[in-house]
């Protein structure tokens, strides 16, 4: 009876990952023979994994080698037991040599565990010896803080991955069959942080506590790594466009953001190479989704947007920054048929907001609402953080006021989410403490 289950089980297993192929477009599809296999793992929904740039450039990075056969594998909500495979082939994750997590976000951590569990492959990187897929990890979540996973990874890469994975699979390619020579390797590679080596309690270092911390690997040039959409499906929350970074890093460094604190220095991509990207994209899509920490901090906006409309493309973004807001950018999403203008005040109270170094002020606010109205958006909406360092009662009022007054100005639906304050590693905020549920709520 158990063995029938588990045949039932897998079975089911492989047909979804047929039924997901099915509906995708530019799926990479190699042999296995003589190449590295890599699992290439998002602990988190194939809904929600599609939708990263991120797993998608590591994707292409790996594939475009030809010693490398990269594929996919996505945490699910279903308990498969031993049939979590990887879509590509629908191999089981032990068949893997590598297995690379990709880590957005923190809660993320807890569901590569179940993988892990899924796959029969011991949580504790102790306890795996070569017979076992290397660990791997990687991601904005862990180049913050790999402290948490340090027990479970072989290895983190610290920063961007574009310039390291050359080196990180000539390394892998040269020997896997004795584990601690390989994490040794791995370890006197630029970036790279291996626990084992390092030691507990001894910092992001490899090797003796002399040695230099792990340097965060960043690219200088953008254009020589296009990021944008590689596999396109349906079946994503972005799944009618085209993804295409312009830019990364921030030069704002808000107290609270990560990313303006780990992925500096700001860096863009040229307008031409974005505009020829976007071709490329448009014989798929016709909307192209511009992606950046801020979007209308890019300093050649107009131009770019100006751009892709001249060539047909219909413009999408997440949220904008309210000062500086380009009224161009604002003209061409309401003429892309954009249903809402996200902008994100952050703080209610001009002494907050400066505080957290958001820089803008009620006027502000108040002009990228009436540039909404001006360009008739079915609807307005607005982030606040709630829990905010010094964050007093009338602060909170302020939020309330604030919104009133976009109301008087935007007189369709007005949206806020308002979300509480967490801290994260490296922005000056990072050792402030959250605000208890009980007042938050």
């Amino acid at each position: 009876m158990v063995l029938l289950y588990t045949k039932m089980t897998r079975w089911k297993t492989v047909a979804e990952a047929r039924r997901i192929l099915e509906q995708e477009t530019g799926t990479i599809y190699k042999d296995w023979g003589g190449k590295l296999p890599v699992a290439l793992a998002y602990p988190n929904t194939y809904y929600v994994g599609m939708s990263s740039l991120g797993l998608q450039a590591v994707y292409r990075l790996f594939n475009q080698r030809p010693d490398v056969v990269c594929e996919r594998v996505f945490w699910t909500e279903r308990d498969k037991g031993e049939g979590l495979v990887s879509l590509e082939s629908q191999r089981p994750l032990a068949e893997f040599r590598v297995l690379a997590f990709s880590f957005a976000y923190e809660l993320d951590y807890f569901n590569a565990l179940e993988m892990l569990r899924q796959a029969g492959i011991p949580l504790l990187a102790g306890e795996r010896d070569e017979g076992y897929p290397l660990l791997i990890a990687g991601g904005p979540a862990v180049t913050a803080n790999p402290a948490p996973l340090a027990d479970l990874f072989d290895a983190f890469v610290i920063g961007e991955a574009e310039e390291l994975i050359p080196t990180l699979v000539e390394t892998l390619q040269a020997d896997l069959d004795d584990k601690r020579r390989t994490l040794e390797a791995l370890a006197a590679i630029p970036g790279i942080y291996v626990p084992v080596v390092a030691g507990r309690g001894e910092g992001v270092r490899n090797g003796d506590p002399s040695a230099p911390l792990v340097k965060r690997q960043w690219i200088g040039d953008l254009d020589a790594y296009p990021t944008a959409s590689v596999v396109l499906t349906g079946d994503t929350e972005f799944g009618d466009m085209y993804l295409l970074e312009i830019a990364r890093g921030c030069k704002r460094g808000c107290r609270f953001c990560l990313t303006g604190h780990t992925g500096r220095p700001l860096r863009e991509r040229s307008v031409e190479a974005l505009l020829h990207q976007a071709r490329e994209g448009l014989k798929h899509r016709d909307k192209i989704g511009l992606v950046g920490a801020a979007v209308s901090d890019y300093s050649r906006i107009d131009e770019l947007v100006t751009g892709l409309r001249e060539m047909g493309a219909r413009i999408s973004v997440s949220s904008l920054r309210v000062a500086p807001l380009s009224e161009t950018l604002v003209k061409s999403l309401a003429e892309s048929g954009s249903q809402t203008l996200t902008l994100a005040p952050e703080a209610g109270s001009e002494r907050l907001r400066a505080l957290i170094r958001k820089g803008i002020s009620t006027d502000e606010v108040m002009g990228a609402a009436d540039l909404a109205a001006r360009y008739d958006f079915p609807r307005l909406k607005l982030y606040f953080m709630l829990g905010l360092p010094t964050e007093t009662e009338e602060d909170v009022q302020a939020i309330t006021d604030l919104v009133i007054a976009v109301g008087q100005r935007f007189s369709r639906r007005v949206t806020v989410n308002v979300t509480p304050f967490v801290p994260k590693a490296h922005p000056p905020f990072q050792w402030a403490a959250m605000t208890p549920q009980a007042i938050i709520r």
